[in-house]
């Protein structure tokens, strides 16, 4: 029986790699090498302070991804780097009475610690920290430039105030009518916000078929993009003054325009105080006055009880000339399309309760071909002939689409028109810790830009950040009130920026070359971008990851980037779980530190991914993990044995010949399970590989060459997935430092279909045996070699054999 030399000791190699790699900058980025190159980011997490499993879940594959990539012969940049301004760091700093940026570099450098710990491949000399001048200096500049091309702009608009932390957000931050980060519920307000004009770019980030990312990310895209084409009309209103003379709605369906029995406005729409008359304005306001108090999603909910209020004025529709009633209904948001609806009870099921519960007309527009009758129990909403509608009457209700606009557009009542859900990006925020914004007010309240040379404006150290609705800023006197030096006396901007901007283009700064004076290297980015593969959380969806698209397509419209797309590949891991709840930093943190002492960092970085599809999450289980230690130590075993000067002593020619289509098949099957994210296959087929090794050292002794050439092979492929364990029985076995820097072993296709067989023995329906044979043996060939068997004439003793059941190449079954 072979012996290995030593024990398995994961701490001490573990800690010697490690230090090692960090020494000898072992993943450092040269990108002069004559290779390919493969751009492998995650997205950077935000210095929160430790790392919990759920962050080791979210890396450690990826870093694997990028492992693989580097063996198979590209030039690898795999960065990482923190996400460092916004709100946590700020609340965090107000509870501790410390500076948030203590507490944000703090965190840092702890959470650095344990990358290194988790054994991820990155150049820290591409690291990247957002709250450095070095970094947010550039966000100013993109910000300036957008200002000038108007794509930034300011204006007095509704925006989402979140009343715990006492900010505002964006539009993708309110979930369910609530923060998405304090879980406060929020209330609409007025206040001068900045915005960036991502609107103008809504039909380009439409196209995404080009784009390697899950359907469901597109989709939901693609939703919150939300285009809907239809046409424009205009109703005549009492008014008199030329911009009130008509009111504006947008509708999809202008062919039941003389259904139309009321028009809604929504609560915001700027024509209400002109509109509502005296004897209903006391109900009137008192109902918009509620009506903003709730959300958008609140408001638009199908579960929500439809209300309205009557304004007492009138509207002409532009084609039947009736008279129709104006009303206010909060279901209607001012946000959205031209803040005006048509009201068309008898096919839409929401006009239809609306018109009941106010006792309006509903008369029917579109009737179905299959039926004569006209009465309506609920609202229809399929296609059908046109009645009712004058010279349309007859008409199948597509084309009348066509016709009724075209009528419109002859008359100048009415034109095509295309809408978006999607709204410009609200980058204002009323806290301290972020980009400042470069901007400065001149006392009759001109707004005037930095000079770029003046960046960064630098974030001043605050004293006081309690959140009070205003900025903290407001409160520095050295920051705010400036005598410049073109400009005169002015104040600064106290808003500071999104931390979505600062993670919208951070992928360009990590390409190695870029100086003080340049955001990045423009030679280096054609060679790097766009990102290879991305990976991280599908929570992003509609925000960072559409932000991101957006602010690439403005710097290539800039002058700054060649590309279209910053991301070229998408996958989002899975979520995961421990006691079947989200592992978290605030609910329920599994901190790694203990498991890591136990077990080994290899352990632990199998095991996750062997848990199950990386996109399907997994839920961590102290049991399982055992299994994976197990075979680790196998590995072990199998690679520190004492080696034979005898070449293959004991092992025959079919012993070898199967064990080089085992690994053969091996190499194949993790190449591309590797290629697919499916970490758990490939470490099942390397479990198979361990396991076949294993079986053949326990019946050999001395095992040379081939042995040794099977080892290094197991070891390669281990090497992405336990990267201190197989360097350690690299350097054991003598060969060259370091494993990492080395190719993955290529198959050959000759060997991956063995011409053998293992053929089950039966004797009367029972498993008695089994036996390894050529492809196509005969009946007979099988029966002389079964019924020769020690074991099965054990089996049969006495009894007399009956008949013989032969299925070819699977079994054969002796009835005694």
């Amino acid at each position: 029986m072979n012996t290995s030399r030593k024990n398995y000791n994961h701490q001490n190699i573990e800690l010697k790699w490690q230090t090692r790699w960090a020494k000898d900058k072992l993943y450092k980025v040269d990108p002069t090498i004559k290779k390919p190159k493969w751009f492998a980011l995650t997205m950077f997490p935000y210095p929160s302070g430790d790392l919990h499993i759920g962050h080791w879940f979210a890396f450690v594959p990826a870093d694997t991804h990028a492992r693989f990539k580097r063996m198979e012969g590209f030039n690898v940049l795999h960065p990482q780097g923190f996400d460092a301004f916004g709100l946590p760091a700020e609340n965090a700093a107000i509870e501790r009475n410390i500076n948030p940026k203590t507490w944000t570099y703090q965190n840092i450098s702890n959470m650095k610690r344990q990358f290194n710990i988790m054994a991820n491949s990155y150049d820290w000399d591409t690291s990247l920290i957002t709250c450095d001048p070095e970094y947010y200096k550039w966000n100013q500049f993109f910000f300036l430039k957008m200002f000038k091309e108007k794509l930034a702009y300011r204006k007095n608009g509704p925006v989402w105030w979140d009343p715990i932390d006492k900010t505002t957000l964006a539009n993708e931050q309110v979930k369910d009518g609530k923060s998405e980060r304090s879980g406060g519920e929020v209330i609409r307000k007025m206040m001068p916000q900045w915005y960036l004009k991502i609107t103008d770019y809504a039909e380009e980030l439409l196209l995404m078929d080009d784009l390697e990312w899950p359907e469901k990310i597109k989709i939901m895209q693609r939703n919150w993009i939300g285009k809907s084409e239809g046409c424009l009309v205009k109703f005549a209103t009492s008014l008199t003054n030329d911009t009130d003379k008509f009111i504006e709605t947008f509708t999809t369906r202008v062919d039941t325009l003389f259904g139309v029995s009321f028009l809604v406005l929504a609560p915001e729409h700027p024509l209400i105080k002109k509109l509502v008359t005296s004897k209903y304005s006391k109900t009137a306001y008192k109902y918009i006055s509620d009506a903003l108090k709730t959300t958008d999603i609140e408001r638009t909910s199908t579960e929500k009880n439809i209300s309205g209020v009557f304004t007492g004025s009138f509207c002409k529709n532009p084609l039947s000339n009736e008279k129709i009633p104006i009303f206010i209904a909060d279901y209607v948001l001012g946000t959205y399309g031209t803040g005006a609806v048509m009201g068309v009870p008898a096919h839409d099921q929401r006009d239809y309760e609306f018109a009941k519960k106010y006792d309006l007309p509903i008369k029917t527009v579109i009737k179905n071909k299959n039926s004569s009758s006209e009465t309506l129990n609920e609202a229809y909403t399929e296609d059908g002939l046109l009645i009712n509608s004058k010279e349309f009457n007859n008409l199948d209700n597509n084309t009348a689409k066509i016709k009724i606009t075209e009528k419109l557009t002859q008359i100048k009542l009415g034109k095509t028109h295309t809408t978006y859900h999607l709204r410009d990006w609200l980058i204002s925020r009323q806290r301290y810790w972020g980009t400042p914004i470069p901007m400065f007010y001149s006392e009759n309240e001109e707004i005037l830009p930095v000079p770029e040379n003046e960046l960064p404006v630098l974030l001043p150290d605050a004293k006081k950040f309690m959140p009070t609705g205003q900025s903290p800023l407001t409160l520095d006197k050295n920051f705010l009130e400036v005598n410049h030096p073109q400009y005169g006396k002015v104040r600064r901007e106290t808003d500071t920026m999104d931390t979505f901007v600062d993670s919208s283009w951070y992928h360009l700064r990590f390409i190695p070359g870029h100086t003080k004076n340049t955001p990045f290297d423009s030679k280096k980015i054609k060679e790097w971008l766009p990102v290879n593969q991305y990976m991280g959380g599908a929570e992003h969806a509609v925000m960072h990851l559409l932000y991101a698209r957006f602010f690439n397509k403005v710097l290539r419209d800039l002058g700054f980037v060649k590309f279209d797309e910053p991301y070229k590949r998408l996958f989002n891991q899975g979520i995961m779980l421990a006691r079947h709840m989200k592992i978290s930093k605030r609910n329920n943190p599994l901190n790694p530190d203990p498991l890591v002492k136990k077990y080994g960092t290899d352990t632990i970085r199998c095991y996750l991914m062997f848990l199950g599809p990386w996109d399907k999450g997994g839920d961590w289980s102290d049991s399982g993990i055992n299994g994976i230690s197990r075979w680790l130590n196998r590995i072990w075993d199998l690679a520190t044995r004492e080696k034979s000067n005898k070449q293959n002593k004991n092992l025959s020619i079919d012993q070898i010949k199967e064990l080089e289509i085992k690994i053969n098949s091996t190499i194949k099957k993790i190449r591309e399970d590797s290629k697919s994210f499916k970490f758990n296959t490939a470490i099942a087929s390397l479990m198979e590989l361990t396991n076949s090794l294993y079986a053949l050292s326990e019946k050999n002794d001395t095992i040379g060459s081939f042995w040794e050439k099977s080892i290094k092979n197991l070891l390669l492929l281990l090497a992405p997935f336990a990267p201190h364990l197989a360097e350690e029985l690299w350097e054991i076995n003598n060969y060259p430092y370091s494993i990492h820097k080395e190719k993955l072993p290529d198959y050959d296709e000759k060997m991956l279909v063995s011409d053998t067989i293992t053929m089950i023995i039966q004797i009367n329906g029972k498993l008695r045996d089994q036996i390894t044979l050529k492809k196509g043996s005969s009946q007979k060939t099988v029966e002389n070699i079964v019924l020769a068997r020690k074991k099965i004439q054990v089996h049969i003793g006495s009894h007399s054999l009956k008949r013989i059941i032969f299925i070819q190449d699977r079994l054969i079954n002796l009835v005694v």
